[in-house]
Protein backbone atom coordinates (compact mmCIF):
# COMPACT_ATOMS: atom_id res chain seq x y z
CA UNK A 1 0.00 0.00 0.00
CA UNK A 2 1.00 3.72 -1.22
CA UNK A 3 2.26 5.65 2.26
CA UNK A 4 -0.98 8.60 2.42
CA UNK A 5 1.47 10.18 5.62
CA UNK A 6 2.91 13.43 4.54
CA UNK A 7 1.23 13.75 1.29
CA UNK A 8 1.92 17.93 0.11
CA UNK A 9 -1.52 20.02 -0.41
CA UNK A 10 -1.33 21.31 -3.35
CA UNK A 11 -4.50 22.98 -3.41
CA UNK A 12 -7.28 24.24 -1.59
CA UNK A 13 -10.70 24.25 -3.35
CA UNK A 14 -13.40 26.06 -2.26
CA UNK A 15 -17.50 25.50 -2.95
CA UNK A 16 -18.93 28.62 -4.14
CA UNK A 17 -22.11 29.90 -5.70
CA UNK A 18 -20.12 31.64 -8.22
CA UNK A 19 -16.40 30.97 -8.54
CA UNK A 20 -15.58 34.02 -10.67
CA UNK A 21 -16.79 36.56 -8.05
CA UNK A 22 -15.31 34.26 -5.23
CA UNK A 23 -12.45 34.61 -7.27
CA UNK A 24 -12.55 38.22 -7.56
CA UNK A 25 -13.18 38.96 -3.73
CA UNK A 26 -10.72 36.69 -2.65
CA UNK A 27 -8.17 38.30 -5.14
CA UNK A 28 -8.92 41.42 -3.50
CA UNK A 29 -8.72 40.47 -0.34
CA UNK A 30 -5.49 38.29 -0.10
CA UNK A 31 -4.08 39.57 -3.47
CA UNK A 32 -4.44 36.02 -4.71
CA UNK A 33 -4.38 35.50 -8.38
CA UNK A 34 -4.70 35.49 -11.58
CA UNK A 35 -7.24 33.41 -11.38
CA UNK A 36 -8.04 31.19 -14.46
CA UNK A 37 -11.30 30.39 -15.27
CA UNK A 38 -12.12 26.90 -16.69
CA UNK A 39 -16.04 26.98 -17.49
CA UNK A 40 -18.40 23.12 -17.65
CA UNK A 41 -15.12 21.15 -17.21
CA UNK A 42 -15.11 18.69 -19.52
CA UNK A 43 -15.60 15.01 -17.95
CA UNK A 44 -15.83 12.02 -20.07
CA UNK A 45 -17.46 10.32 -17.01
CA UNK A 46 -18.36 10.69 -13.11
CA UNK A 47 -19.37 8.21 -10.62
CA UNK A 48 -20.82 9.28 -7.24
CA UNK A 49 -20.84 6.93 -4.30
CA UNK A 50 -21.18 4.11 -7.37
CA UNK A 51 -23.54 5.25 -9.44
CA UNK A 52 -22.75 7.26 -12.63
CA UNK A 53 -23.93 10.90 -12.66
CA UNK A 54 -23.72 13.65 -14.68
CA UNK A 55 -20.64 16.45 -12.80
CA UNK A 56 -21.30 19.62 -14.16
CA UNK A 57 -18.86 22.41 -12.73
CA UNK A 58 -16.74 25.09 -13.46
CA UNK A 59 -13.39 26.73 -11.64
CA UNK A 60 -11.32 29.32 -10.93
CA UNK A 61 -7.74 28.46 -10.49
CA UNK A 62 -4.99 31.01 -8.94
CA UNK A 63 -2.15 30.92 -7.12
CA UNK A 64 -2.34 32.36 -3.13
CA UNK A 65 1.35 31.96 -1.60
CA UNK A 66 2.91 28.94 -2.02
CA UNK A 67 -0.60 26.84 -2.89
CA UNK A 68 -3.12 26.58 -5.85
CA UNK A 69 -6.69 28.05 -4.92
CA UNK A 70 -9.74 26.51 -6.49
CA UNK A 71 -13.39 28.24 -6.09
CA UNK A 72 -16.10 25.51 -7.83
CA UNK A 73 -19.51 25.81 -9.10
CA UNK A 74 -21.71 23.24 -9.67
CA UNK A 75 -24.36 23.77 -12.50
CA UNK A 76 -27.29 21.75 -11.04
CA UNK A 77 -28.90 19.99 -8.12
CA UNK A 78 -27.06 16.30 -8.86
CA UNK A 79 -25.93 14.08 -6.43
CA UNK A 80 -22.12 14.81 -6.16
CA UNK A 81 -19.08 15.00 -3.61
CA UNK A 82 -19.48 18.96 -3.89
CA UNK A 83 -23.66 18.25 -2.81
CA UNK A 84 -22.07 15.64 -0.02
CA UNK A 85 -20.84 18.38 2.10
CA UNK A 86 -23.09 21.36 1.39
CA UNK A 87 -26.39 20.20 0.53
CA UNK A 88 -27.88 21.69 -3.15
CA UNK A 89 -30.90 24.50 -1.37
CA UNK A 90 -28.83 24.77 1.11
CA UNK A 91 -27.01 27.76 1.03
CA UNK A 92 -24.07 26.49 2.65
CA UNK A 93 -20.49 26.56 0.96
CA UNK A 94 -17.12 26.65 2.34
CA UNK A 95 -13.35 24.68 2.31
CA UNK A 96 -14.70 21.76 -0.11
CA UNK A 97 -11.58 19.83 -0.29
CA UNK A 98 -7.83 19.55 -0.46
CA UNK A 99 -6.14 18.43 -3.32
CA UNK A 100 -2.59 15.95 -2.88
CA UNK A 101 -0.61 14.05 -6.38
CA UNK A 102 -0.45 10.30 -5.33
CA UNK A 103 2.04 7.56 -7.07
CA UNK A 104 -0.91 5.44 -8.06
CA UNK A 105 -4.96 6.77 -7.76
CA UNK A 106 -6.44 3.34 -7.43
CA UNK A 107 -3.90 2.39 -4.54
CA UNK A 108 -4.51 5.73 -2.76
CA UNK A 109 -8.34 5.39 -3.34
CA UNK A 110 -7.67 2.02 -1.58
CA UNK A 111 -5.46 2.94 1.07
CA UNK A 112 -7.75 6.20 1.97
CA UNK A 113 -10.89 3.82 2.16
CA UNK A 114 -8.74 1.14 4.52
CA UNK A 115 -8.45 4.68 6.87
CA UNK A 116 -12.08 5.21 7.14
CA UNK A 117 -12.07 7.94 3.98
CA UNK A 118 -14.31 6.35 1.28
CA UNK A 119 -14.31 7.05 -2.40
CA UNK A 120 -17.09 9.57 -3.09
CA UNK A 121 -16.34 10.29 -6.61
CA UNK A 122 -14.54 9.50 -9.52
CA UNK A 123 -14.16 11.32 -11.76
CA UNK A 124 -12.54 11.00 -15.74
CA UNK A 125 -11.75 13.62 -18.44
CA UNK A 126 -11.63 13.27 -22.08
CA UNK A 127 -7.78 13.00 -21.95
CA UNK A 128 -8.28 10.13 -19.49
CA UNK A 129 -6.82 12.13 -16.75
CA UNK A 130 -8.86 11.08 -13.22
CA UNK A 131 -9.07 12.76 -9.94
CA UNK A 132 -11.09 10.90 -7.07
CA UNK A 133 -12.92 12.76 -3.80
CA UNK A 134 -11.98 10.88 -0.79
CA UNK A 135 -14.10 11.63 1.90
CA UNK A 136 -12.20 12.96 5.03
CA UNK A 137 -15.34 14.89 6.50
CA UNK A 138 -15.78 12.81 9.46
CA UNK A 139 -12.53 13.36 10.76
CA UNK A 140 -11.31 16.64 8.35
CA UNK A 141 -14.70 17.85 7.86
CA UNK A 142 -13.51 18.29 3.80
CA UNK A 143 -12.53 16.34 1.09
CA UNK A 144 -9.11 14.84 -0.20
CA UNK A 145 -8.31 15.16 -3.57
CA UNK A 146 -6.25 12.76 -5.33
CA UNK A 147 -4.39 12.97 -8.62
CA UNK A 148 -1.74 11.23 -10.38
CA UNK A 149 0.49 14.22 -11.03
CA UNK A 150 0.90 14.03 -15.06
CA UNK A 151 2.80 16.14 -17.29
CA UNK A 152 -0.40 18.08 -18.18
CA UNK A 153 -1.51 18.53 -14.45
CA UNK A 154 2.01 19.38 -13.46
CA UNK A 155 2.16 22.07 -16.06
CA UNK A 156 -0.83 23.29 -15.58
CA UNK A 157 0.08 24.15 -11.51
CA UNK A 158 2.98 25.53 -13.09
CA UNK A 159 1.50 27.95 -15.71
CA UNK A 160 -0.79 29.21 -12.69
CA UNK A 161 2.14 29.76 -9.86
CA UNK A 162 4.27 31.53 -13.28
CA UNK A 163 1.43 33.77 -13.63
CA UNK A 164 1.60 34.84 -10.34
CA UNK A 165 5.36 35.91 -10.26
CA UNK A 166 5.35 39.46 -10.59
CA UNK A 167 1.85 39.94 -11.29
CA UNK A 168 0.73 43.38 -11.47
CA UNK A 169 -3.20 42.85 -10.09
CA UNK A 170 -4.26 43.54 -13.47
CA UNK A 171 -6.76 41.18 -15.43
CA UNK A 172 -7.68 38.77 -12.06
CA UNK A 173 -10.07 36.93 -14.40
CA UNK A 174 -8.94 34.83 -17.29
CA UNK A 175 -11.03 32.94 -19.23
CA UNK A 176 -9.34 29.00 -20.07
CA UNK A 177 -10.48 26.92 -23.05
CA UNK A 178 -12.34 23.57 -22.59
Amino acid sequence: MPDTRNLMVRQLAYFVPDMAAAAAAHSARFGSGPFFILRHVALARSTHRGVLRRFDHSSAYGQWGDVMVEFVQQHGDEPSAMHDLYPAGSGRFGLHHVAVFVESLDAAIAEFEAQDCPLAQLSERPDGMRFAFADASASLGHMIELYEPSEALTGFYAMVRGAAQDWDGENVLRELGG
